[in-house]
């Protein structure tokens, strides 16, 4: 049987991770944050990665001691048993798929702007390349994603240093929504961190996947948390955030602001690669977890298919590229984007409740370890599940009703292929 190659160093890794979290929650988010946050944005987006940063110590420990491309499911399966790790393997897939439907409409919308085309079309088309570009192989699909994450961190470069002059210039305690507001954009915001958990699904293609893994997790955070406050911080001191919240292109609006239309057509191109970019990362470890579950029985084995000659799922990709494109027809960005967050939510939970688990029932010595205890109980773990709820619990009714059928479907799906013998054995 053929299977994926070990091929990806540190470096490629990290800036696949730094690539896929820079995208989306600058380009596509930040718009509907500032009208929820309005010159509070910076705070939100501290909300966000603190977040983020408990539960990606716990990622960095598991994905230490189980380097595999099945990633999460591994993890709850070692812990609390097939049940729940199907279900969260779920979620992570419905995650991938849904995010990745919502950074296509994002980059539908930017495309928009420059060329007045309908949104639906150039969504499916999008995606429609993402995957033959996922088909071409890892190899590929990595290098397309470190140049775009150049050209995407060189937008926000752009954004930061247009913004330094202005900074001061309005009143960064003003809220468009009261606290209450600064936390959904929080939530909303949060979808930009969504990244660094899908590298630990690339350790069947990673080298030394023990410890590159938790390095990446850890540096492609900390480099994007400090790019998201600086662009926010610029982005309100150069347009009111009542305007950016009714852009479709909301960065590229500051640059125009300062440097007139030519600069617009600049960062609206730029904008098109980096969305592009977190779509293609997205789908990429959407389609490496259902190969991993795959593998160890979880979903028919044809989701399992490895093309000879390039080395990639096929199967996989070809589902969760079809499956994203009727997500598509949504449309609403916030919706979308609020009930992929659900899902990583409800994920992170358990992941983190995976960490304290392991340290109690089956404690080793080696690789890395989320650090700060008390005792056996490891502090930021408990933390990331608490901020976890807190974060789910402010998401808007409508959404977390959506996020509890999902939950619903992943449990009514694992039952029916539990019936099955050739499946969850």
């Amino acid at each position: 049987m053929v299977e994926l190659e070990r091929s990806l160093t540190l470096w490629q890794v990290t800036l696949m991770s730094i690539g896929i979290i820079l995208g989306a929650g600058i380009y596509v988010v930040i718009g509907e944050a500032a009208g929820l946050a309005g010159n509070m944005l910076w705070f939100s987006f501290i909300i966000a990665a603190l977040v983020a940063c408990f539960t990606a110590l716990s990622y960095a420990e598991l994905a230490s001691r189980f380097p595999t491309a099945s990633a999460e499911y591994t993890y709850i399966e070692e812990s609390f048993g097939n049940r729940f790790a199907w279900v969260t393997g779920w979620l992570i897939i419905a995650g991938s798929i849904i995010g990745s439907a919502t950074v296509a409409i994002g980059f539908s919308k930017y495309f928009s702007a420059l060329f007045h085309t309908p949104l639906l079309p150039i969504s499916l088309i999008t995606l429609l390349i993402i995957g033959l570009v996922l088909f071409a192989g890892v190899q590929e699909t990595a290098s397309l994603t470190i140049l775009f994450t150049a050209i995407e961190a060189i937008g926000l470069i752009i954004i930061i240093f247009i913004g330094i002059p202005y900074i001061g210039s309005v009143n960064y305690l003003e809220m468009a929504q009261g606290m209450q507001g600064v936390i959904e954009a929080g939530v909303l915001i949060f979808f930009g961190y969504i990244g660094f958990e899908g590298i630990t699904r690339l350790a069947g293609e990673t080298k030394n996947p023990e410890k590159t893994i938790p390095k990446a997790i850890l540096i492609s955070l900390v480099v994007t948390t400090v790019f998201y406050i600086l662009v926010g911080i610029a982005a309100i001191s150069v347009v009111p955030w009542q305007e950016l919240a009714q852009s479709e292109a909301p960065l590229a609006l500051v640059a125009e602001t300062v440097f007139g239309s030519n600069s617009f057509l600049i960062l609206s191109v730029i904008a098109l690669f980096s969305t592009f970019n977190t779509a293609l990362v997205m789908l990429l470890s959407g389609s490496r977890i259902i190969y991993g579950m795959a593998e160890k029985k979880g979903l028919p084995k044809a989701f399992a298919a490895v093309a000879k000659k390039t080395k990639t799922p096929w199967v996989a990709i070809i589902g969760v590229v079809v499956v994203s494109m009727c997500f598509t027809v949504l449309g609403d960005v916030k919706t979308v984007a609020n009930l992929t967050n659900f899902t990583i939510f409800a994920v992170f939970i358990i992941v983190n409740a995976a960490v304290i688990y392991f340290r109690y029932k089956k404690p080793i010595d080696t690789g890395f370890k989320s650090p700060g205890s008390i005792g056996r109980l490891p502090i930021f773990p408990v933390i990331g599940i608490i901020t976890s709820v807190f974060m789910m619990i402010n998401i808007e009714w409508m959404v977390f009703l959506m996020g509890l059928g999902l939950i619903a479907g992943g449990f009514f799906f694992y039952y029916l292929l539990k019936k099955s013998s050739r499946y969850l054995v």
